[in-house]
C-alpha cells in the first residue's frame, strides 16, 4: 500500500471536491489525450508539475486522493531515477481534490530555466516528456 498524502501540480483552477480525470489534454509535451492522471507523494515533484504545466496563471498544488489503484509513473521511475525517489505515480481512475497547498516555494528562476531548456531540447529531438 502506497501512503500519502498525495499531490497534483497544475495551472488549472479547480475546486475542492472536483475530480481530475484522464481523457483531457495532457499538461505536457504535445498535449495529446492523457490516458492517466498523475500524482506524487512529494511537494518537490508537485512543484515541478505546477511550474511546468501548460497554461496561463499561477501554478497550483492540490492535495488529492486516488479513487482507484495507482502505480509507479514509468516516466520518472527506473528510466530517469532508479526506484521511485520522487514518489511519482499514475492512475487510470480519477483523483479527488481534498485541499490545496496555498503556500509553497517555486524553484529559483535559473533552475526553472534549466529545466525548460532541457525539455525544449527533448522536444527538438522528438522525445516526448510523457510516455503513455
Amino acid at each position: 500500500m502506497i501512503e500519502g498524502p498525495f499531490y497534483h501540480g497544475t495551472k488549472a483552477h479547480l475546486e475542492v471536491g472536483a475530480l481530475i480525470e484522464r481523457g483531457f489534454s495532457s499538461n505536457y509535451g504535445s498535449r495529446r489525450q492523457a490516458n492517466f492522471v498523475y500524482l506524487t507523494a512529494t511537494l518537490e515533484a508537485a512543484t515541478w508539475g505546477a511550474e511546468l504545466a501548460v497554461g496561463e496563471g499561477r501554478g497550483r498544488i492540490y492535495i488529492v486522493e486516488p479513487t482507484g489503484p495507482i502505480e509507479d509513473d514509468p516516466n520518472l521511475t527506473n528510466k530517469r531515477f532508479p526506484g521511485n525517489p520522487t514518489k511519482s505515480y499514475r492512475s487510470r481512475e480519477p483523483l479527488r481534490i481534498v485541499g490545496e497547498v496555498t503556500e509553497w516555494t517555486g524553484h529559483p528562476p535559473e533552475r526553472l530555466r534549466e529545466m525548460l531548456d532541457h525539455l525544449e531540447k527533448l522536444k527538438e529531438q522528438g522525445i516526448e516528456a510523457i510516455e503513455e
